[in-house]
């Protein structure tokens, strides 16, 4: 039978008796939590992992803007360019069915009052409710700007078509599909000049700081670090610096992805400058509740082809990009799967051979979908529990693969960018677009008489969102 023996040290008072050889007696036991050995100094020196513990990863979330953007300089205290407006000409508006004078007419994409440039002469197809017809401009903009009068092909007046009837103010929407004039007439008047909207953006001045006192820098103790800069090896308080180096780094992206603008409020407050969430929730397309977990993800394949037709009337290009969080990547994940013909008599996805040793790859990284090609990616930043994983609101963001075309105010001319660029501020003399030095009486020149060492970090930068209409914001 085994022996349980208790080393409880020895009681309080008595003496602790070394052994000449080493021996585990109750004698000699020093217990560290009794009154013989509980002041002994060694039990505070612990046992030292030099290797520094990688406990989340890497943490760096700067990605996305590499990825889709471009840099460029700047030497102004704000960028302006201009975007093209639509073509052809489409209003809505509302209709008194019996005289055909539509007035209260509105932008189809901004859905505020505008003035129309629609003359008289011209033909369109029109609709109220469910009747869609033609009609001709008896009066257009040779009268007023802010209505016109249409009359009918197919009857006297509006209210003669399908089931409108004469109620007065019904809507209706309208585009113009040329014009007709009859033999000797007089030449359409008035000319349609090209619209354009015009956007604007102010830099944001970015700073950071990190400091360190001379005592400190005189300290031995050191650890093996691995760093998300490359700052691997033995160091000490490089590593902070290292960590406030690419925290910043992180800085500048988030700020070009959340920076909003000032709306009144407090004079404290700055002016701030657009980022790219702002940018595209004032002017993009937003889709709310996209990835709800209500609706199964098998059955919102219709619903994500409603945005396609959205694409669609935005003129958007071929290829896009989806940057998600975990949960809509995964929802993407089950909606393409649940069209396999094995599942639901749909897509198949390749022809491969399985076995039983085989590792099943359930996930997809793009996809083709009616003219449009979609290239899905986890976004860190929106999973990080220390940044937008922490606090929600936004599922993911589709972006174009391209390039647009654009006036640039001071080339004065069309230009071609990325629809996503930062600007930042730089001359001859100064390039400000990550700027870092030191300070202090440590490690170098002494510049102050303060007993320290400080890195300084500046940035002056923004962004520039353009044709954000192609854009696609998922609303969580």
């Amino acid at each position: 039978m085994a022996t349980n023996v208790s080393f409880a040290g020895p009681a309080a008072g008595s003496l602790i008796s070394p052994s000449a050889q080493k021996q585990t007696l109750a004698s000699n036991y020093l217990n560290f939590h009794g009154s013989g050995g509980a002041n002994w100094s060694q039990q505070y020196l612990p046992e030292l992992y030099e290797q520094e513990v990688e406990r989340y990863g890497n943490r760096t979330i700067s990605s996305f803007l590499r990825m889709v953007s471009a840099e460029m300089p700047m030497a102004s205290d704000q960028v302006i360019w201009s975007e093209q407006g639509r073509l052809h000409l489409s209003y809505n508006g509302s209709i008194d069915p019996t005289t055909g004078i539509i007035d209260t007419i509105t932008g189809i994409d901004s859905g505020t009052a505008e003035a129309h440039a629609v003359r008289k002469g011209a033909t369109v197809v029109a609709s109220i409710g469910s009747d869609v017809f033609k009609a001709y401009v008896t009066a257009g903009i040779e009268a007023s700007t802010s209505a016109l009068t249409i009359k009918p092909y197919g009857g006297a007046n509006v209210e003669n078509i399908g089931s409108i009837g004469s109620t007065d103010n019904q809507a209706i929407k309208f585009f113009v599909y040329g014009s007709e004039y009859g033999k000797g007439s007089a030449s359409m008047t008035d000319a349609v000049e090209p619209t354009f909207k015009s956007f604007t953006n102010k830099p944001l001045i970015i700073k950071d700081h990190y400091e360190v006192n001379g005592s400190d820098t005189a300290q031995i103790g050191w650890v093996e670090v691995s760093g998300e800069s490359g700052q691997n090896g033995f160091l000490w308080y490089l590593k902070a610096e290292g960590d406030t180096r690419v925290r910043y780094e992180d800085y500048l992206e988030m700020v070009m992805i959340e920076a909003e603008k000032k709306d009144g409020g407090d004079a404290a407050v700055p002016d701030g400058s657009e980022g790219l969430f702002s940018a595209i929730s004032s002017r993009g397309i937003v889709a709310s509740n996209q990835f709800d977990s209500a609706t199964p993800a098998a059955d919102k394949l219709p619903e994500f082809d409603l945005l396609l037709k959205e694409l669609d009337k935005q003129g958007s290009i071929e290829e896009n990009m989806l940057f998600l969080d975990r949960d809509a990547n995964l929802y993407f994940d089950d909606m393409l799967a649940g069209l396999n013909p094995n599942i639901s008599g749909g897509l198949s996805f390749g022809v491969f051979e399985n076995s039983q040793d085989m590792a099943l790859n359930l996930g997809f990284s793009g996809f083709r979908r009616g003219s449009y090609d979609f290239y899905k990616t986890d976004w860190k930043y929106l999973n990080d529990k220390s940044t937008r994983g922490l606090v929600g609101g936004i599922s993911g963001l589709l972006v174009p693969a391209g390039t647009s075309s654009v006036y640039d105010q001071q080339l004065g001319k069309n230009v071609r960018r990325p629809f996503l660029h930062v600007r930042y501020r730089a001359s001859e003399n100064d390039d400000r677009r990550m700027k870092s030095w030191i300070t202090g009486s440590v490690g170098g020149a002494q510049t102050t008489g303060d007993d320290k060492m400080e890195v300084h970090y500046l940035s002056e930068r923004c962004l520039v969102a353009q044709a954000t209409n192609n854009f696609v914001l998922f609303n969580s």
